[in-house]
């Protein structure tokens, strides 16, 4: 049986198999805040092909978007926080402070936490790497459940190295209610239909190099297939 949202374009059923198919959505945020669409993949679903997608569709910079209270039993904090430890020692790291100042045009504050490779890559940059690195982490993710936070912090540590070339940036904690951006959108959705919260993405870019408009992602989206959601239905349907 097909279950029908009240917000969203698409059925949930279809959704769910379009992701977990290995599949790419489309999610755009807002003309008041970044102005952006960004494609996303299921994490645990990521393939070598995958993200050469991204990169050859997309243009931006690839990363995992990860849940907020995942991340924290992993050990991981906002690069925000790593920079203010790093800088309680002016002496030491001088620049860091005035470095992470949180003066972003569009947001309050960045979501970026950690560069990483997965250990058995060897650059981390190629398409095979970073594909490993991101269903790696996601599997660890789901897998954290299972685990206590010391053996999370553990498993993140003997599994990864950082710094890396693939970015992690960690939703809010209060997901929607408190940001709005690409990840905290691709991890709403995530959770709101039953999928592990961990999504690889990448901004897309046009052929001038700047952000592709509303219009003509939907456009794109509609010429190859491939499903287009606005950041505000997700916030009305997952807030």
């Amino acid at each position: 049986m097909q279950i029908l949202s009240q917000i969203l374009p698409y059925k949930i059923d279809d959704l769910v198999d379009v992701l977990t198919k290995g599949d790419p959505i489309l999610i755009f945020d807002s003309d008041k805040r970044e102005g952006e669409t960004d494609l996303f993949f299921l994490g645990k679903y990521v393939k070598d092909s995958s993200v050469r997608f991204l990169r050859k569709e997309g243009g931006g910079m690839v990363f995992l978007a990860s849940e907020f209270n995942i991340s924290k039993k992993l050990g991981l904090s906002f690069m925000s926080e790593v920079y203010a430890a790093a800088s309680a020692n002016q002496n030491d790291f001088p620049y860091l402070t005035r470095l992470a100042n949180n003066s972003l045009p569009y947001d309050k504050r960045s979501s970026f936490s950690l560069f990483i490779n997965h250990k058995d890559t060897f650059t981390g940059i190629t398409d095979k790497d970073r594909a490993l690195t991101a269903r790696q982490f996601s599997e660890l993710c789901e897998r954290s459940s299972t685990l206590s936070e010391d053996e999370c912090k553990e498993e993140l540590a003997i599994n990864f190295r950082s710094p890396g070339h693939l970015p992690i940036c960690i939703a809010d904690s209060n997901l929607l209610q408190g940001r709005q951006g690409h990840t905290e959108l691709a991890v709403s959705l995530f959770k709101f239909l039953g999928l592990p919260p961990v999504a690889l993405g990448c901004e897309m870019l046009s052929e001038t190099g700047n952000a592709l408009t509303s219009d003509q992602a939907k456009k794109w989206a509609k010429d190859q297939g491939y499903l287009f959601l606005e950041g505000r239905d997700i916030v009305e349907e997952c807030q």
